[in-house]
């Protein structure tokens, strides 16, 4: 897979697409900090959970952000069939076995999101604590929507729940709007949220025109 990695901004931070070799694990505790309630009962204990996410990525469907070397911040995506967290049916009963992992499958598919045609979907954004407020965010969100474009995509949808307020504000500072809300109070409990908002974005004749360059 090709690299493609944008200039490093004045503090050194740069996105790329693709997770780099190596870096499945930090991929996975990114991942882990930002949807560890939601992906609990799918897949506690969290060591394992983790494990589970760095050996089933899918490389190509992620963008992240750099501080050197090292990743600070991860978007995934789904397209062609494919997400940045993999892992089917199969992978699940073999970690957790037969009896553990049939119930953990039925929580996983609450989590399916197919996109529709000419539809980008983004299935989870996680910025390190350390780096958050800086941009970084930003930056992940307008490279899937350089992504969108470059793939002859119309739109992003993506979703976001009542408890993340502070992602959402993130979504409608970069155009995205609500096209609903579902409210999933059986979810509470479990989850620990209690609404699901999914948002759109259309994609212009200008998104992906940004410079980037080949490594």
């Amino acid at each position: 897979m090709t690299e493609r990695r944008s200039p490093a901004r004045s503090d050194g931070t740069a996105v790329r697409r693709g997770v780099p070799a190596g870096s499945e694990d930090r991929v996975a505790a990114l991942y882990w900090e930002a949807f560890g309630r939601k992906l609990a009962p799918a897949l506690d204990p969290p060591e394992k959970g983790r494990a589970f996410i760095a050996a089933h990525l899918q490389h190509d469907r992620g963008v992240v952000a750099l501080a050197g070397d090292r990743v600070i911040g991860v978007a995934g995506y789904r397209l062609g069939g494919r997400a940045l967290t993999g892992g089917g049916a199969g992978d699940v009963l073999s970690a957790y076995g037969p009896l553990r992992g049939l119930p953990r499958l039925a929580v996983l598919a609450l989590f399916e999101r197919t996109p529709a045609a000419g539809e980008l979907v983004m299935d989870g954004i996680a910025v390190d604590a350390a780096h958050r407020g800086r941009g970084v965010g930003g930056l992940l969100l307008a490279e899937i929507t350089a992504v969108a474009a470059e793939h002859g995509c119309r739109r992003i949808r993506l979703d976001v729940i009542d408890t993340n307020p502070r992602a959402r504000a993130l979504y409608e500072r970069h155009g995205f709007t609500t096209h609903r809300t579902e409210q999933t109070p059986y979810l509470r409990r479990l989850m620990g949220f209690g609404a699901v908002t999914t948002m759109h974005r259309p994609i212009t004749a200008t998104d992906g025109t940004g410079e980037r360059k080949t490594r």
